[in-house]
């Protein structure tokens, strides 16, 4: 049995023998985090400050950074659980809040509308201005009238 074998904090008897004569005999048995082990963990991650301190504390509880990353969203988002994220089903009548990339291209959206309604008036001044300046020429061109 492997360290990939066993949840933090669960003796090895609680997790079913890679050696039984179930379907999945000899193959490991992928770990599961609690809710309550995750955040602390991640909260334990980022509270680290002192060089190699994050790094020996994955070492330590033998995770990757990429669980911090996604634990970290997950709790952003308020959706951190002891199960794999899965999409959210929201009531009908209800939204979902959106994801931290939602709101990211929410918010780059609305930058790019704002620069897009900027660009539209300043076309709108500089054609006012041509239709002037025609007129303008207009009128130079032709002598002024006899009197």
């Amino acid at each position: 049995m492997t360290l990939n074998d066993v949840s933090p904090g669960e003796p090895a008897a609680a997790v079913g023998q890679a050696g039984g004569d179930g379907p999945r005999a000899g193959r490991p048995v992928r770990r599961t985090f609690t809710a309550a082990y995750k955040l602390r963990i991640v909260e334990e991650y980022f509270s680290l400050t002192e060089h190699g301190a994050r790094g020996a504390l994955l070492r330590r509880e033998g995770l990757y950074q990429s669980h911090m990353e996604k634990w970290r969203r997950a709790m952003d988002r308020g959706t951190l659980a002891s199960t794999p994220e899965r999409a959210v089903v929201a009531p009908v009548g209800q939204a979902v809040a959106p994801s931290a990339a939602e709101r990211r291209l929410l918010a780059e959206n609305a930058r790019l509308e704002s620069e897009l309604a900027k660009a539209r008036a300043v076309l709108e001044v500089v054609g006012k201005a041509h239709a002037l300046l025609e007129i303008l020429s207009e009128s130079a061109e032709r002598p002024p009238p006899r009197r």
